[in-house]
């Protein structure tokens, strides 16, 4: 009847509209320091079984097909590609970018993440207590706490996380701290909660923390950061192809319409 082809093209009209906003926030978030895209994952619904395959259908033979009419779609979830971005050169001091596997671990608020947050965004820099935090609007601190003296020059962060420099007074380089880098077994089951920071569910699994360049996690460049993984091409074709499939299901909301107008007019 048309009025399942009614229901089942709104249900395409929805996800479309979830399709749709996420590859708006890909767009709109090209530019932002270590965002990773996400994908808008789609499945059919039930199916009405009209006739099942294999039953007798006269004459002793069997039915080589069933008779099934879908019941729509809808997005199942929203998967993070957390394929390394292209790498850009600031040359300042306190920017980093992961090169591989890895998060970097933030001091957040108790009520996200146990406290713990976790980015791939590298744009650090000092508050006014000297110590390492992310330049986003909340500043949150990293993890562990790193502190440069106010007096510290030519610091220098090594390719496996040591931040070190020279103190007036010292001869040698002195060594402020060690940063480590976590990784995840399921980095796509983590949860978004804004501000380019992560935090762990249960899908994602426990953080691994360990040394960069260490059992498997990647190591820190600094003077570099990871731009955004968001291809504007890419997302592009996605927004055309929504809006396609987007048009082609209110056309057949408006087929299923006159239909049962027409079947309206043949009663009265």
């Amino acid at each position: 009847m048309s009025y399942i082809a009614l229901n089942t093209a709104a249900t395409g009209m929805s996800a479309c509209s979830i399709s749709l906003d996420v590859t708006a926030n890909n767009i709109a978030n090209a530019n932002t320091t270590g965002f990773k895209a996400s994908r808008a994952n789609f499945e059919d619904l039930f199916y009405q079984e009209l006739a099942q395959p294999g039953l007798p259908a006269g004459n002793s033979v069997q039915r080589p097909t069933g008779l099934y009419v879908g019941l729509g779609t809808q997005v199942s979830g929203t998967q993070i590609n957390f394929e390394q971005g292209p790498a850009q050169a600031t040359g300042l001091t306190y920017d980093m970018m992961i090169e591989g596997d890895g998060f970097f671990q933030l001091q957040v608020p108790a009520d996200l993440g146990e406290g713990i947050g976790y980015t791939r965004a590298g744009n650090f820099t000092l508050n006014s207590e000297g110590q390492l935090v992310l330049a986003n609007s909340p500043g949150y601190r990293l993890q562990p706490e790193i502190q440069i003296p106010e007096n510290a020059q030519d610091v220098n962060i090594s390719q496996d996380g040591i931040v070190s420099g020279s103190v007036p007074g010292q001869v040698d380089a002195v060594e402020f701290g060690q940063i480590t880098l976590v990784r995840f077994v399921n980095p796509s089951g983590l949860e978004t909660v804004g501000n380019n920071v992560y935090i762990p569910t249960l899908a994602s699994g426990q953080p691994l923390e360990g040394e960069p360049t260490l059992d498997g996690l990647g190591g820190i460049r600094q003077g570099f950061l990871e731009a955004s993984n968001s291809d504007p091409v890419t997302e592009l074709v996605t927004l055309i192809k929504t809006q396609r499939t987007f048009e082609m299901n209110s056309q057949v909301i408006q087929a299923s319409s006159e239909t049962l107008r027409n079947i309206t007019n043949l009663r009265s």
